[in-house]
């Protein structure tokens, strides 16, 4: 990592150490392959807890997947998941929909979408046994020519985005940046500084209150009120329209309505450091060794949304759309298993407890978008279960 702040004269704006800290292909938590998912690693993520969370999942899919299919019977449909991490949710989703039998299986392929060598491998390895459906590995911009119909996925995808880090000093907003130093033992020493706003990055928060209502910083904000911008989301918004030409687009992340974002009383962002499974707000500490992840912001993320082309399906939270596609029936279906399984059943009924619990997994949200660019389905059909209405419920 310090050769590479030296190529850069020895300092860079946050975003830029945030995007090689979690990708740089030698050095990068992502990157390198270095960074372990699930209960053993570095954090834990709803698929890594269990095959409960893609077997719910799947009801969602296929409910999308059957009115695609039911528009356009001979059309071929795909499942696309980007940022996959170790592969486990595209494998227990395609599992989960080779039980629940689909009349249109024969016509799915999984698409993995990963920049990074170092989880590809991994990827590839998890899904080595897989043989129900056909599975490529492709980036978004593979799939700008050739578009296609069925759901895309991004799950935890987006809160590991790099995000522009933006400090108030003296009633204006600066941005912040990290700077090569050495400690007093004569080591290699990362530091926080601070510069102007560029243009191209006053104008997208002069879009965010113009546009969305937003203002950063709000009003009443003190000195040293810090947040995060992500100003990756809408490029990748603009992307994901064009790879996609008919069906939804899930998101599932943490994310706060931005009268808790952008928030007075929140003075230090939501920026966080994983590693070994401790939280830190200490985000230059194991540069490449730890994940670093924000909260999105569900007012600009709907906005970009919109902005590329999609429309609003709706959104709610992960323990909302979970118990809504059959988690309770699960839980009760745990207590009808032999004493044999004992151990399993109670494994399985933490798992779960955890997927829903609204101080931990349940407070995900789930966001759905919808685009019909062939005009052969009706976009309103698409909401479902999870998502009565495209609303912003508290």
């Amino acid at each position: 990592m310090v050769t590479r702040f030296e190529a850069h004269g020895g300092a860079m704006p946050f975003c830029q150490f945030m995007d090689l800290a979690l990708h740089d292909p030698d050095h990068g938590a992502y990157g390198s392959g270095a960074l372990q998912v699930g209960v053993g690693g570095d954090f834990v993520t709803s698929p890594s807890l269990g095959g409960d969370f893609a077997a719910l999942l799947a009801q969602q899919v296929r409910e999308w997947l059957d009115q695609l299919h039911a528009a356009d019977p001979e059309l071929p449909l795909s499942l696309v998941e980007v940022g996959p991490g170790e592969g486990q949710l595209a494998f227990d989703l395609i599992n989960a929909l080779v039980q629940l039998a689909p009349s249109w299986l024969h016509r799915l392929s999984l698409v993995m979408v990963e920049r990074n060598e170092g989880m590809q491998s991994r990827q590839r390895e998890r899904l080595s046994g897989c043989t129900a459906v056909p599975i490529r590995w492709m980036s978004l911009e593979d799939l700008h020519a050739q578009p296609v119909t069925g759901v895309l996925v991004g799950h935890e995808l987006l809160d590991a985005f790099a995000v522009e880090r933006l400090v108030l000093r003296k009633g204006e907003l600066r941005q912040m940046s990290v700077v090569l130093t050495q400690s007093s033992q004569g080591e290699p020493w990362l530091e926080w500084s601070d510069q102007p706003l560029p243009g191209a990055l006053q104008q997208q928060l002069l879009w965010a209150r113009d546009v969305c209502d937003v203002p950063i910083p709000p009003p009443q904000a003190e000195e040293g009120w810090t947040t995060e911008w992500h100003s990756g989301v809408g490029p990748w918004m603009e992307s994901a329209a064009k790879a996609l030409k008919a069906g939804v687009l899930l998101v599932v992340d943490y994310a706060h309505e931005a009268s808790r974002y952008y928030n007075p009383r929140r003075p230090a962002g939501t920026l966080m450091a994983y590693r070994q499974q401790i939280a830190s707000a200490d985000l230059l500490a194991f540069a490449g060794e730890a994940d670093l992840t924000a909260h999105l912001c569900l007012e600009t993320l709907i906005a970009w949304a919109q902005q590329a082309g999609f429309g609003v399906v709706g959104q709610c939270r992960q323990g909302e759309a979970l118990l809504a596609l059959g988690l309770g029936e699960r839980l009760h279906a745990l207590q009808q298993l032999p004493g044999t399984q004992l151990g399993e059943a109670l494994t399985r009924r933490e798992a779960l407890l955890r997927l829903v619990d609204p101080a931990a997994l349940g407070d995900f949200r789930w966001v759905a978008f919808g685009r019909n660019a062939n005009s052969r389905f009706d976009m309103q059909t698409l909401r479902s279960r999870c998502f009565e209405a495209p609303g912003f419920p508290h």
